[in-house]
């Protein structure tokens, strides 16, 4: 498959339609990776740990803080209990210490069902993908583009272009900042925009064309 090393990449959610600027899905998520020096991570070993592993349909929320937000929705809403240690420490034997837990295993146990009910709903998110290959850095265009293309689709500043449905998911996240930006971002909502990053994006996919 022809995917890019570096990149940023905007998620749709079923049911999310654009509202006043056109047709078609609405964004619900912005993200990016590489944005620390030397970073070696790919755009695709970023896509997949949001995405869970195929094999088991379960996934990692403690490396993915989209996996994360949804199991709580998800729980909040009424599909499953949301286990006592979704979201505490950086892994499950930490989180098992932390919790007087008897072992790592018993925490992955007690998280598979959320974690696979998470695999489920971002497994069927499509997504768009944009070439972003410059050096790994906080100074990145990555990063600039998705601070500010989250700046632009968020709610929480003032009222976006297309607003979230009544029965978006997010709304039972524990986020305020989720609820009241209509994206699955936890970031960058209630910055300021800066609209040049648009020509450099429209740079970016005219490139894109070219190859």
């Amino acid at each position: 498959m022809d995917w890019p090393q570096l990149g940023v990449y905007f998620f749709f959610e079923p049911g999310e339609r654009r509202s006043r600027s056109g047709v078609g899905g609405r964004i619900v998520r912005v993200g990016t990776h590489a944005l620390k020096g030397g970073s070696r991570s790919t755009l695709w070993q970023r896509l997949s740990q949001h995405r869970g592993s195929a094999k088991s349909g379960g996934g990692n929320h403690r490396g993915s803080i989209f996996r994360l937000l949804v199991g709580v929705a998800l729980a909040r809403r009424g599909h499953c209990p949301l286990p006592q240690s979704w979201g505490v420490e950086s892994d499950p034997g930490k989180a098992a210490r932390r919790l007087g837990l008897a072992s790592a295993a018993t925490v992955r146990h007690a998280e598979l069902d959320l974690e696979q009910r998470v695999s489920a709903q971002i497994g069927q998110m499509p997504f768009l993908w944009l070439d972003v290959p410059d050096p790994p850095g906080p100074q990145s265009a990555r990063g600039r583009i998705e601070r500010n293309a989250i700046a632009l689709l968020s709610h929480a500043r003032a009222p976006a272009a297309d607003t979230p449905s009544a029965g978006w998911l997010g709304v039972h996240c524990d986020r305020p900042r989720v609820r009241a930006s209509g994206l699955w971002n936890n970031r960058h909502v209630d910055e300021a925009c800066d609209a040049a990053f648009l020509s450099e994006m429209a740079e970016l996919v005219g490139a894109r064309g070219r190859h």
